[in-house]
């Protein structure tokens, strides 16, 4: 099984979102194998506080234009992490600490990534030039 069309195309729209308030090592994970409950994990650090609840609230406002809700959000208010619940893809907003001390990438690292610099580039460049490289995958 692998990601669905509509995981990938809001995978697309929230990696964009993500990238503009300056997200930084932004790497999707498909995890419809082993989850039944969503088909992408889009993860993504920011590098203070505001940083991250800028980036989350950034990402909720383009899902949203693109007519999904988000069913579930946790831990945005403490600005060191936010879980962003859209159903077939679950967004992970880390600071840089709380995202090395979880550590999904390795706990997720037998599933297949999905390359995210395609997504995000305009013109040629990405806007923070980090997106879609793996820190340790």
């Amino acid at each position: 099984m692998t990601a669905s069309e509509n995981a990938r195309r809001l995978l697309a729209v929230a990696a964009r979102a993500a990238d503009a308030k300056a997200g930084e090592d932004l790497v999707a994970i498909d995890v419809s194998e082993p989850l039944p409950f969503a088909d992408v994990f889009l993860l993504v650090s920011g590098s203070a506080e505001r940083n991250v609840v800028a980036i989350a609230d950034a990402v909720v406002e383009a899902v949203r234009e693109e007519g999904q809700e988000v069913l579930r959000r946790e831990g945005r208010d403490g600005g060191r992490w936010a879980l962003l619940d859209f159903g077939d893809l679950v967004v992970h907003v880390f600071h840089t600490e709380e995202r090395m001390y979880y550590g999904l990438e390795r706990l997720w690292r037998d599933c297949p990534a999905i390359p995210v610099a395609p997504l995000v580039e305009r013109d040629g460049s990405s806007a923070t030039g980090s997106a879609g490289l793996p820190s340790d995958r």
